[in-house]
């Protein structure tokens, strides 16, 4: 059986009952071989890191169109006899370099504390019985429950009850936001008030809280240095 998946904005276009529908869902949650099936396909409820090798990313730093721009642009200097702007460019080529890199342990260190705010358990409904288990096993469908003081552990849709979140983390919004059935929150929020059911749409690297992990990873705006080399160049 093939189980279908929408990012997590794309199910605020579908009612409660075509979510229901969508992801072969229904209130008295799934059996633990369902939920199996489903692990095995979608993979475990979390957000892998992959090993990086950061002497290698900072050598790659000086591959590409405008590193080679300015490489051959401090090369010809050097022949041209133009000591002083040759060393102004490189000087500037390797000062590039490191402060990428250092954005790039910046994002790192980001990352991690957004990983800290993922819940470790949560109490779902299997086989008609609420249980407290480990949150990498959660799956799409699953029922959960959420209340007061907790982490939400993955993509939620409400199904019944009415929470206050905090998702400041990950969507910048200062205030908490009052989420009703048929809204959605996301994980790595905390519920501020309240108590609600709720079925999970997304988890693992299809949730908003890793597409927003993600973001910080690429995440690198044009520095004055890069200006300034433009300026030089050209």
């Amino acid at each position: 059986m093939d189980f279908p998946v929408k990012s997590t904005s794309e199910y605020k276009n579908l009612s409660l009952e075509e979510t229901y529908l969508f992801l072969h869902a229904n209130n008295g949650g799934l059996s633990d071989a369902e939920a199996q099936q489903r692990l095995a396909i979608q993979g475990p409820n979390e957000i892998i890191e992959k090993q990086r090798n950061y002497f290698l990313e900072f050598i790659l730093r000086f591959w590409g169109p405008m590193p080679w721009l300015l490489e051959i642009a401090c090369g010809l200097s050097i022949v041209l006899t133009h000591y002083v702007e040759g060393l102004i460019i490189g000087t500037l080529l390797v000062v590039k370099a490191i402060i990428g890199q250092i954005h790039t342990y910046g994002s790192q260190k980001m990352i991690a504390l957004l990983r800290q705010k993922l819940a470790n358990k949560a109490k779902v409904l299997r086989n008609n019985t609420w249980s407290v288990l480990d949150a990498k096993g959660i799956v799409t469908s699953d029922i959960i429950t959420i209340k007061l003081g907790d982490i939400i552990p993955a993509d939620t849709m409400i199904i019944s009850g009415e929470i206050s979140v905090d998702q400041a983390a990950l969507t910048g919004e200062s205030l908490p936001v009052e989420t009703r059935a048929g809204g959605i929150v996301y994980a790595g929020s905390i519920v501020k008030r309240n108590e609600a059911t709720g079925m999970v749409i997304n988890t693992g690297s299809n949730t908003f809280f890793c597409k927003t992990a993600e973001l910080v990873k690429i995440a690198e705006p044009k520095s004055h240095q890069e200006a300034m080399m433009m300026a030089i160049v050209t």
